[in-house]
């Protein structure tokens, strides 16, 4: 766009220049006597023409950066400034577009055609871009029917089969998918067209091969052109601009930085060449151009600005100027709307100099009006400035649709149509299907080539209707008149000559390799701004952390020089080296977080991977100085290390070394893994190697010698060296030893764990730390450079064919029910589908009488000096829905419409409710209400893991005493197709919006409820989705039961589906509450009633009649209040007499009442919940695959290590090898289960919120499932390590010591997985409580009995010894393996002792004390289980939605 934005300035110039001149001489005619006024505006005009010149005699680079800006000054007087356009303050941005564009509705226009006018009054031509996509096939592989769920065995299976295809040895059982089906068209410049299709008709793959941004595992056939050129001619990505349908943006950074980013690094393309020629013209032409526009152009012409006036521009017109400079947000952050996020990802593009563009839905989340708006913007933008652009739009409104100019249509891979947009419904006719009068085309089009809603449209002259498939239309297509037209436009191939030089981009990047690194610099620099959260976190634990240390190793129990001295200080330097090593390990999760961002900037070519990674490498140097500074300055001298100076400064670099390397190590582990999964695994695999071969846990001279490379390439080593060295090598270790071969103190301990002893190997180890860091680094970009992002599986729903065929032919009776006649009032009140709830239940009405709902007065809003303590939400509403009736709840944005429905519902937790309800005439009792109400989310929640068939099962099993009905459901709501379709999270894999919809409403239903209320159930749902959920809802309601539904700007046939509307306006009170009538003629007559109001045009929706005509800006306008007109007229009275009527019991009648307060037993509960556990976690084969892949690992890993040590224990380092090996084994495989059960547990806990709310079941069984199910895995998972382990190290083969082993390691596991549950379920998000966990593994880590043994602790710290879980384990196991040994062992520097009496002494380890470890870890398991059942008990799901209602309304 930006190019298009080039040329204009100068044309304008010139006309308004004239312009003025002609109206200047008008108004001084009739204004004769003002001679002042007259000779003062001369003055103004000659200082203007003498400035003008003055910068036209400029050389040509000042003269294309300065322009001229119109100043008022503080006397009134108007003068014209030069101003350097590269350099323009934002009160001149401001103003400068102020005149551009005052009122942006009515001045894009006028300000497009200026800019256009300017380069055509010297001929410059502006470049365009002809698109031809010739004979285009796209095919990928997929695995069908059951075989494409992911259970642990149909992974294996995959990945085993995939490898062997690779080979060539056994062909693949994928099925290939054709997704574009041999289709050829013209998109052309000046025209805008208009993409439709359903879902899975190829729409974004269609749009991504026209960017030539396909992936690449899909097979393509045919070609692509620009002007005649294919992609390897020129760079697509920089030539055109695809827009994803997928909102991925940094939610630190600002709307307006996000696009003054992108437009920095996307450069100005031809801009800045076609000024200096533009300028040339028209400096021989003798033109001045207009200043405004001429300032406009210079401006937006200047490449590698911070902040452009393009920015400002796309802004304004895409409405995104009031957010400016609100944070985009995230999930851990509040920020913009969904809908304005889906327009920064539009506008994200619009600043560069594209000038062909793909735009995929842009306009989910957005209302009509706003859709309307910016299509009509996009328009004039394609008309002026001839831009080639393609948008797909899921549900455009009949106003929106009229705005384009061609039509493509897809369907089932097939182009059906492509043409103009006047001539659709003509080709439609021809092959026998017509529109008809209140049905939006768009919607008809969608429509039309389903086998399940063609018939209605049917209307071929005395034929009967039989099915056209797409192959079929494409045929008709190809024998209409269009279709011949563009086939011979195809046949004359485009010629190459004919294309503007500047059309197509030939260079890689927008701007120059320093201008990117500058770019990316000052992001990163914003973003560790905005982050600083994080990083003060990070500062405060490592401080406190080594407060913790000093206090454990203080100087004054550190006594230094002999041999037996040697302990402490290692685990002083151990325990330093650790912390400050995993402090980088921060590092990991926040890569992974930013990957998706950079790897859509990368490919859409913003900048190369280095620019990314040497900005993160740069900004993290002064952290890690800061970091390593805490730990030094804090711990060095309190500990009592070596007290010179140079050996201070020396460990200081040594420290800052580690931290350097650890931060680059788990960057690049991000960026090989990609995905928080895998990184993670590989995190601690990696981990574990450097860790395990560090030089501590295991000393150098133990590693067998085919292991030793893993030595000499971990990190860790080098950083324990270093420390070492400084520390033993000092003059106060100097002292000689005795009994050793080495000469000192120093140097015998040092030897005895295996380090170098000479001092010039710390600098070698310094050197080696600071290489590490730089290989990491470049490593890093590589892995950024090379790799893809992995890719999200979507479920191929294609039944096995032996399946489907019954279950189709079960839904075919009740599926083309025409939505526009099939409420109440119409014709078709299908009886036949009432067989479809066969299960007897209680119609009943629910009538509500003066209700007012308050909150809190949010604190934000009692800062602008609001002194009112409460805030009210609802004011005086009073209806009432009754049993087969259909209600729709509207209302615009902030009117109350959820919170009414969640306050009827009973969901409402918080907050003050006053007034009255009643179910049936009995005031209404939340316990048993609950029972007979069923309540749709807006947001589609359920278990991923489990199918739709198991969902519906499981919601019937835990809600109905009696039998249950699920097949009948599935018929009603048409999911029979997708009966074994796993559900998936949404937008990552498994079902499409509209089913997750419609699977939504289907759990409800098997609860037999007798009202249900529904949020939303067509939001971002296109118009043939939207038609059969509310189909689904219509047959529901047909079957007596109250619906409630909360609608959004719904077209006419959903909004004419309904029988009764409750109209809200904004502030909580009723405007409407009636009967629509047919075509809603009731609600028409009734605002129409109103003087003032203005009529219904023929045709239009009146859905958004109603919500215009009901404005706020309407009821100023016309000076009257809708909510009083409404409180005052006979249908409220109407109203009051109908509540009063069903506010009384009927005689006979009875209140609701259930002897329980779930439907099902405790054990029922705990069946079922557990019944649902076990799927979930078999189909979730990256979390077992993962978990038993790396249990393996990691038994193999340790019993190589390890090999034999168990039965070889002839001195003090074998025993202390054999420690560090247990210490490490349950330490590395405990903290990874910990932290890969949290993000498990935290999508299953979202489920529960709403599963509770619905009153299914109770906390405990949930929580009883969630375990039972963890622990069955672990302990399988313990059988597969405690058997490597047992028998790879050698320990004695024992009944005895093997289950001691089996059981220590199996509660050392399962505590750990209830430790990772229960802090999810205490903390509100999956990220603090990672950063919780990671704290107190810490501390079970300093006080697990292996950096410093229990009776070397201080006294005021052993207490947390035995709060220490780990401590305990560790303890079982040596106490049980190696506790009854009384031979004897080598000790250094003293005499030998026996095994027994040595770990009792030095490590406080008793066998005799066995039987209270035992007892203890179950203390700990069923402590950290009821814990994990009390914070999910208590936790709230939703935070204070009232608050942030309320502060939404500000």
């Amino acid at each position: 766009m930006a190019t298009s934005l080039v040329g204009d300035d100068m044309a304008r110039q010139s006309s308004s220049s004239r312009k003025s001149w002609r109206s200047t001489s008008v108004r001084e005619m009739w204004n004769e006597p003002d001679v002042f006024q007259r000779s003062a505006r001369q003055v103004v005009n000659d200082e203007e023409e003498l400035k003008w010149a003055a910068i036209e005699r400029l050389p040509t680079y000042d003269r294309v950066r300065t322009g001229m800006l119109k100043q008022v000054m503080s006397n009134g007087r108007v003068v014209h400034g030069e101003v350097d356009v590269t350099n323009l303050g934002s009160q001149d941005k401001r103003q400068l577009m102020e005149s551009i564009l005052k009122v942006v509705e009515q001045d894009n226009e006028k300000f497009l055609m200026r800019i256009r006018d300017r380069t055509d009054r010297v001929g410059i031509e502006i470049p365009k871009i002809e698109v031809r996509f010739q004979q285009l096939s796209v095919e990928g592989d997929a695995y069908v029917g059951t075989r494409a769920l992911p259970t642990l065995l149909n992974s294996t299976m995959n990945t085993i089969e995939g490898a062997i295809a690779m080979i060539g040895l056994s062909p693949s059982k994928k099925r290939v998918v054709n997704i574009l089906k041999v289709v050829s068209g013209i998109v052309r410049p000046s025209r805008m067209t208009l993409l439709l299709g359903p879902p899975a008709s190829g729409k974004t793959t269609f749009l991504k091969a026209l960017a030539g941004k396909l992936d690449d595992d899909l097979r393509v056939a045919g070609k692509v052109t620009y002007c005649g050129h294919e992609f390897k001619e020129f760079v697509p990505q920089r030539t055109c601009a695809y827009i994803s349908q997928h909102d991925l943006h940094y939610g630190e950074m600002t709307v307006r930085e996000t696009m003054d980013f992108s437009g920095r690094c996307l450069g100005v393309g031809a801009r800045y060449e076609m000024l200096l020629e533009l300028s040339r013209r028209e400096k021989e032409a003798g033109i001045k151009p207009d200043p405004e526009i001429d300032a406009f152009m210079k401006a937006t012409a200047m490449a590698g600005q911070e902040t452009s006036l393009i920015t400002d521009y796309v802004l304004k017109i895409l409405g995104l100027d009031i957010c400016a400079d609100i944070m985009v947000g995230d999930d851990m952050r509040r920020g913009i709307s969904g809908g304005q996020k889906k327009r920064v990802t539009t506008g994200e593009m619009l600043v560069g100099p594209a000038k062909a563009f793909f735009m995929d839905e842009i306009s989910t989340g957005l209302d009509s009006s706003t859709t309307f708006q910016i299509v009509r913007f996009m328009k004039q933008m394609v008309h002026i400035m001839d831009v080639t652009m393609v948008i797909s739009l899921l549900q455009p409104a009949p106003e929106t649709f009229e705005l384009f100019d061609d039509i493509i249509l897809l369907s089932e891979g097939h182009i059906v149509y492509q043409g103009p947009r006047e001539n659709v419904l003509e080709f439609f006719e021809y092959v026998g299907f017509k529109c008809p009068e209140r049905k939006g085309v768009a919607d008809f089009l969608q429509e039309v080539t389903s086998k399940k809603d063609q018939e209605q449209y049917w209307f071929g002259k005395n034929q009967p209707y039989r099915y056209i498939s797409a192959p079929e239309f494409v045929r008709a297509y190809n024998s209409f008149h269009i279709g011949q037209q563009l086939s011979e436009d195809l046949r004359i191939s485009y010629d190459k000559s004919r294309a503007h030089p500047a059309a197509l981009v030939r260079e890689k990047y927008g701007i120059s390799n320093m201008e990117l690194f500058k770019a990316c610099f000052s992001r990163e620099w914003l973003l560790m701004k905005r982050n600083s959260f994080i990083y003060i976190f990070k500062t405060t634990q490592i401080t406190i952390m080594s407060i913790f240390a000093l206090t454990v190793f203080l100087r004054t129990e550190m006594k230094a020089g002999g041999i037996e001295d040697g302990t402490k200080f290692w685990g002083a330097l151990f325990f330093s080296l650790i912390n400050v090593m995993f402090n980088g390990m921060a590092e990991l999760p926040m890569t992974i977080f930013r990957l998706p961002v950079f790897f859509k900037q990368r490919d859409f070519l913003f900048y190369p991977a280095w620019a990314f990674a040497l900005p993160i490498w740069l900004t993290r140097i002064p952290i890690s100085l800061m970091e390593s500074g805490i730990w030094i300055i804090l711990t060095y001298y309190t500990i009592g290390f070596a007290p010179a100076a140079s050996r201070f400064f020396k460990q200081f670099l040594a420290f800052f070394g580690v931290h350097q390397m650890s931060l680059c190590l788990f960057r690049f582990i991000a960026a090989l893994g990609r995905a928080e999964v895998v990184a993670n695994t590989l995190g601690s695999f990696t981990l574990l190697i450097v860790f395990v071969l560090g030089g501590f846990i295991v000393s150098k001279d133990d590693i067998k010698s085919w292991m030793i490379w893993g030595y000499y390439i971990s990190p860790m080593m080098y950083g324990q060296n270093a420390i070492a060295i400084n520390e033993f090598l000092d003059e106060r270790w100097s002292s000689p030893a005795i009994n050793s071969s080495q000469p000192t103190v120093g140097k015998t301990l040092l030897k005895a764990r295996g380090l170098f002893t000479d001092e010039y190997w710390y600098w070698i180890c310094i050197a080696a730390l600071f290489g590490f860091g730089l290989l990491f680094n470049v490593l890093f970009i590589a892995a950024l450079t090379l790799l893809n992002p992995l890719g999200g599986t979507k479920a191929v729903i294609v039944d096995d064919e032996s399946e489907s065929k019954p279950k189709r032919q079960l839904t075919s009776s009740i599926e083309g029910i025409d939505m526009s006649v099939s409420n109440a009032q119409g014709s078709n009140n299908s009886v036949h589908s009432k067989r479809g709830m066969v299960l007897p239940f209680l119609p009943l009405s629910l009538a509500f009488n003066h209700v007012n709902y308050y909150v809190d007065m949010p604190e934000a809003m009692k800062s602008q000096g609001i002194d009112d303590t409460r805030l009210q939400l609802l004011r005086d509403v009073s209806g009432a829905f009754r049993p087969g009736i259909l209600t729709a709840l509207v209302g615009v944005s902030g009117a109350g419409k959820t919170t009414l429905m969640d306050v009827l519902a009973g969901r409402k937790t918080g907050g003050y409710v006053g007034g009255s309800i009643s179910i049936s005439g009995y005031p209404k009792n939340q316990a048993t209400f609950s029972r007979v109400s069923g309540y749709c989310e807006q947001n589609d929640i359920h278990s991923p893991f489990v199918t739709v068939y198991e969902s519906l099962v499981y919601s019937a099993w835990l809600r109905l005493a009696s039998d249950m009905f699920v097949d009948e459901v599935m018929e009603l709501v048409e999911l029979n197709p997708l009966r074994s379709a796993l559900v998936g999270l949404p937008g990552v894999d498994g079902l499409s919006t509209e089913q997750r919809k419609r699977l939504t409403i289907a759990v409800e239903l098997v609860a037999n409820p007798s009202i249900i209320f529904m949020d939303e159930p067509t939001s971002g749902l296109d118009a043939r989705a939207a038609a059969i959920v509310m189909r689904t809802v219509r047959n529901t309601v047909d079957t007596g039961r109250t619906v409630v539904c909360t609608i959004h700007q719904p077209s006419i046939d959903i909004f004419e589906a309904f029988d009764e509307l409750f109209l809200m306006k904004r502030g909580g009170q009723v405007i409407y509450a009636g009967p629509l009538g047919r075509q809603s003629h009731k609600l028409v007559e009734y605002f129409e009633s109103i003087p003032g109001v203005p009529k219904i045009k023929e045709g239009y929706n009146p859905a958004t009649w109603m919500l215009e005509v009901s404005a706020t800006s309407v009821e100023a306008q016309l000076d009257l209040d809708f909510a009083e007109v409404f409180a005052n007229s006979d249908l409220y009275r109407r109203n009051q007499e109908l509540i009063e009527e069903l506010s009384t019991p009927e005689p006979g009648s009875k209140d609701l009442y259930f002897p329980t307060q779930y439907s099902q037993s405790f054990i029922t509960q705990c069946k079922a919940c557990f019944w649902k556990q076990h799927w979930s976690y078999w189909r979730n084969s990256k979390y077992n695959a993962i978990r038993f892949f790396m249990t393996t690992a990691f038994g193999i890993i340790f019993g190589v290590i390890f090999w034999g040590k168990g039965d070889q224990i002839e001195k003090q380092q074998d025993l202390i090898n054999l420690l560090g090996a247990t210490y490490a084994a349950i330490l590395f495989l405990g903290a990874s289960n910990a932290s890969a059960v949290q993000s498990v547990v935290s999508v299953e806990r979202t489920v529960f919120y709403r599963e509770r709310a619905a009153e299914m079941y109770s906390e405990l069984p949930y929580a009883f499932a969630q375990v039972a199910i963890e622990t069955i895995y672990v302990a399988i998972q313990t059988f597969v390590y405690s058997l490597l382990l047992y028998s790879m190290i050698g320990y004695h083969w024992k009944v005895d010591k093997f289950l001691y082993f089996y059981y220590f390691i199996f509660m050392c596991f399962t505590y750990f997985s209830m430790y990772g549950m229960m802090v999810v379920a205490l903390t509100p998000g999956h990220q603090i409580a990672a950063i919780a966990m990671s704290f107190f593994l810490s501390f079970w880590n300093l006080f697990s009995g292996f950096l410093i043994p229990r009776p070397m602790i201080p006294i005021w710290w052993r207490w947390y010894y035995w709060a220490s879980p780990v401590a305990w384990t560790i303890y079982g196991i040596f106490a049980s393996q190696v506790g009854d040994r009384t031979n004897f062992i080598e000790i250094t520097g003293s005499a030998p002792q026996r095994i027994d009496e040595f770990i009792k002494t030095n490590f406080g380890y008793d066998r005799d004390f066995l039987v209270p470890v035992v007892v203890a870890h179950v203390g700990w398991v069923l402590l950290f289980f009821f814990v994990f059942a009390y914070g999910i008990k208590f936790s709230t799901s939703k935070g204070d939605e009232e608050l942030q209602r309320a502060s939404d309304k500000l």
